[in-house]
């Protein structure tokens, strides 16, 4: 059984396996545990709704024949497709993420909440409504002078354990014409910094974004789901050492 994706947080937090053509979603609701351990890692194939086309070759997640490139995440208002077609009104945002990681994006207006959950944002402004994507990078490109267009998984697994300063988000702010705010809660209260961790074993805290947050033995673990994509799961958690928080020795 190998595990080929997932779901983050808006869109039910999930892990997607199969053992053949059809893939089983696997639910990651608090409390549930997980007891697989990793086994090879290989491309994780395609996922097309219920079906799975696998692959065997080595590069993992995937390989060059099943990579996919969204272009639109590197434009930056000079269109990168042969024609432009995002003619639809876009949302132009600023996220935060405990306690000072400020980030601007651009999303389909539609989607602007669900995209924000899907990041794992703490809160977040929208601060411009534009008729297509084209001005929407553009107004992103000329705030990201300022402000981060990425936030690295370190800094999200920090967040995890700290609150949103609100001097610095409100300076953040000082110069947009806020739309509206949004401030949201994962359900995931951690005292300290969880460990990060590459592993499918143990019960779940919840999902922030694509970050799956496990207990095990007295420790907190913080796992990139990305970096689960394309390994092979065998029944039961595995035996290998885990680095452990301080807290578990108590």
């Amino acid at each position: 059984m190998q595990l080929v994706g997932y779901e983050p947080s808006a869109r039910g937090s999930a892990v997607l396996v199969s053992d053949g053509d059809a893939v089983d979603r696997r639910p990651l609701d608090p409390g549930t545990t997980l007891s697989y351990t990793l086994g090879s890692r290989h491309c994780a194939g395609v996922v097309d709704g219920d079906e799975h086309v696998s692959c065997d070759r080595p590069a993992a997640p995937y390989c060059d024949y099943h990579t996919s490139t969204w272009v639109c995440a590197r434009c930056t208002g000079t269109c990168l497709k042969d024609e432009m077609d995002c003619y639809e009104e876009h949302a132009v945002y600023v996220a935060a993420f405990a306690p000072d990681t400020f980030k601007v994006g651009v999303t389909k207006h539609r989607r602007l909440e669900t995209r924000l959950r899907e990041q794992g944002a703490d809160r977040a402004a929208h601060v411009h409504t534009v008729s297509n994507g084209r001005i929407a990078r553009e107004i992103e490109a000329e705030i990201a002078t300022r402000l981060v267009d990425r936030v690295r998984t370190d800094a999200k697994i920090a967040s995890l354990a700290s609150a949103v300063d609100d001097g610095a988000w409100r300076d953040a702010l000082a110069e947009f014409d806020v739309i509206d705010e949004y401030a949201f809660d994962y359900g995931i209260d951690c005292d300290a910094r969880p460990v990060r961790e590459t592993m499918a074993a143990g019960t779940v805290v919840g999902v922030k974004g694509r970050l799956l947050v496990l207990e095990r033995t007295g420790t907190t673990y913080a796992v990139d789901m990305r970096d689960l994509v394309g390994y092979e799961l065998e029944d039961g958690a595995t035996d290998r050492r885990l680095q452990s928080s301080l807290g578990s020795f108590g």
